[in-house]
């Protein structure tokens, strides 16, 4: 019999040939050795598919499998399928990891026998040039062993964004595959499948120690973007935080409060979308659609229970607590303009919230 390798580790690849060899290098460079790492080109027009090639034919542990474009979710159920370690991670193509990452993580996974292990992570967001800022994100160390204790917890994580991506996450393939787990294929594929993932999870660990960057890199396209549909997105998404927690059975204040808090906070950043100047409608189309979103009955529901932690947040509430369409709009012009002048500003606004 083939000895498993301990950590499979899965990657897509698309338009990435500016980052992608970091990414690569930085899994070469784990003091946990005993790995598979499979890279899956999904059909990208650039090098990116090529680069790794290279990397691939200097190190067997590397498998590289090309594809039609068909998306990332896609791309890394294919790997999922072929992928043979004990554990998998997965990775994205534009950031990095310290070198320590798998190795703690996987002794974790062994030691406690976790179906799950979520670590801390870094976001690095780059202000021009070489400048760029580190956010933390973290909590204590934590130990689940039952579902209940996992359940009952579960805010502390949402509220540190640590349960929405994959990549700070060591996953059980076992549990993974008899569970029949799969990336959706939809757009932010990440958090419907971690909710799949946590649904029914039993023995999870969390450390307090941080590993992962995720780079704000490409900082001027991410500012400018305009997201059509969003705000059904957002409203889809919390519509699947709300049933997850009703089949969980739990509703106490502290769970409730965040998801309330939550939503609001997502709220607001559909509104500034809208007024995104990318987006084509016309001012008072604009002012209508924000106008629509402010009668949405949720809203006035999760206004009620959300606690701001910060005095802007506070403040940024009050229009949508008016319903007021004017101020709304102004205060969604107001973000737009922070945030694509001063990246820096904007960044630790968002974070203190």
């Amino acid at each position: 019999m083939v000895k498993k390798a301990k950590v499979s580790i899965i990657m897509p690849v698309y338009k990435v040939e500016e980052y992608v060899g970091k990414a690569i290098e930085s899994i070469q460079a784990q003091t946990l050795t005993d790995w598979e790492f499979l890279i899956v080109d999904d059909g990208t027009p650039d090098k990116s598919g090529e680069i790794c090639d290279e990397y691939a034919k200097k190190d067997e542990r590397i498998t590289v499998i090309h594809k039609e474009n068909g998306g990332a979710p896609s791309a890394r159920n294919v790997a999922i399928d072929k992928a043979t370690g004990e554990y998998f991670y997965f990775m994205d193509s534009d950031d990095w990891a310290e070198p320590i990452m798998l190795e703690d993580m996987y002794n974790l996974a062994k030691k406690d026998e976790a179906q799950m292990v979520v670590a801390g992570f870094y976001i690095d967001t780059y202000c021009g040039g070489d400048k760029y800022i580190t956010d933390d994100y973290m909590v204590e160390d934590m130990k689940f062993s039952d579902k209940e204790s996992f359940r009952k917890n579960a805010y502390k994580l949402f509220d540190k964004n640590l349960l929405y991506t994959p990549w700070n996450k060591l996953f059980e393939a076992k549990y993974i595959k008899e569970n029949n787990l799969k990336f959706p294929t939809t757009f932010w594929d990440d958090f419907p499948f971690v909710i799949s993932v946590i649904r029914n999870i039993e023995r999870v660990t969390v450390t307090s120690k941080q590993y992962y960057h995720f780079l704000r890199a490409r900082t001027e396209s991410e500012t400018s973007a305009y997201r059509p549909g969003m705000y059904e997105k957002r409203e889809e998404e919390h519509g699947w935080m709300m049933d997850l927690y009703k089949e969980w059975h739990i509703g106490d204040g502290a769970s409730t409060e965040m998801i309330a808090r939550r939503y609001v906070e997502r709220f607001i950043g559909c509104i500034e979308n809208v007024t995104n100047p990318k987006c084509d409608m016309t001012k008072k189309e604009k002012k209508q659609e924000i106008g629509r979103m402010l009668q949405n009955p949720r809203l006035e529901k999760m206004l009620k229970k959300a606690k701001p932690r910060s005095l802007h947040m506070r403040i940024m509430l009050l229009p949508l607590r008016w319903k007021n369409v004017g101020l709304a709009y102004t205060e969604a012009r107001f973000i737009t303009f922070v945030k694509t002048r001063n990246t820096k500003l904007f960044t630790r606004l968002k974070v203190g919230r």
